[in-house]
């Protein structure tokens, strides 16, 4: 197997985790997570919604069923990281961790993807 496959699949290995791991905790803890975005300004009724989308965006990176829809995740992971990013910032709780991961990990999927599948 090529490096270039190596660190695509790794990185996004990582990326979904990381997603993965947000998602299971916003259906989980839905109850504090609503506390949470409630605090920084973001509605509270996003986070059922949001926590489906990462599932689903993990699915159509994985499969790579529908290029189009592969995009649309990876764009909407990328924002989700930038503004999780910033309000975990805002609230100083530690958690920009997971945030620059995820970030880091989606951009060298998304450049190695176009190596490996281009």
């Amino acid at each position: 197997m090529e490096i270039n496959k190596v660190i695509y699949w790794i990185s996004t290995l990582v990326m979904c985790g990381v997603f993965a791991f947000s998602a299971n905790m916003y259906f989980t803890n839905t109850e504090m997570v609503k506390g949470f975005f409630t605090s920084l300004g973001y509605p509270s009724y996003i986070v059922i919604p949001l926590a489906v989308l990462k599932v689903l965006g993990i699915i159509a990176v994985l499969t790579k069923q529908s290029k189009m829809l592969m995009e649309w995740a990876y764009a909407g992971f990328f924002f989700d990281a930038v503004l999780a990013f910033t309000a975990h910032r805002v609230a100083e709780d530690g958690g920009t961790m997971f945030s620059i991961i995820a970030i880091v990990s989606l951009l060298i999927s998304r450049i190695f993807y176009n190596r490996v599948y281009r």
